[in-house]
């Protein structure tokens, strides 16, 4: 289901993680049971000086943590959200599998598709797919938290 301009700001909005940490551009869809999300990395992000200097790649982490942002932390509050609930929680791993299939350059952009496995008492876990705007797959996994009060 597409967003609501007004929906996908309140949302973004309350996402915890602020620049330069946070990895999600735009929300183009969430349901109850899905989000998909978007980033752009950009080419001057604080970890490209270091990994790797003069062949810059993405670290997995870095599209780990991109991949919790939309899959986790956006759909949780969403649902939160539709249960009437405010929107003032920090939500922190508790698991994460996930495979790394190719590299992300910057410049490059990503689109995140989230879908929910569970969420029950405070509790998601879901599948997360990163895929490259021309399809290729970056990862595959499965990620879970758990949202606790600011």
């Amino acid at each position: 289901m597409a967003v609501n301009q007004e929906l996908k700001e309140m949302l973004l909005n309350s996402i915890p993680q602020k620049p330069p940490f946070r990895f999600i551009d735009d929300i183009l869809e969430i349901s109850d049971d899905y989000v998909v999300g978007k980033y752009t990395y950009k080419k001057d992000e604080f970890f490209y000086a270091g990994h790797f200097p003069g062949k810059p790649i993405t670290p997995g982490v870095i599209i780990l943590e991109t991949m919790a942002q939309t899959g986790v932390v956006a759909l949780g509050m969403y649902l939160e959200f539709k249960k009437g609930n405010p929107l003032d929680k920090i939500t922190l791993f508790t698991e994460a599998q996930v495979e790394f299939l190719n590299t992300v350059l910057p410049e490059e952009t990503v689109l995140i598709h989230g879908k929910l496995i569970y969420y029950r008492k405070n509790k998601i876990k879901t599948s997360v797919e990163v895929k490259k705007e021309d399809g290729t797959k970056v990862a595959i996994g499965e990620l879970a938290g758990v949202g606790v009060i600011k």
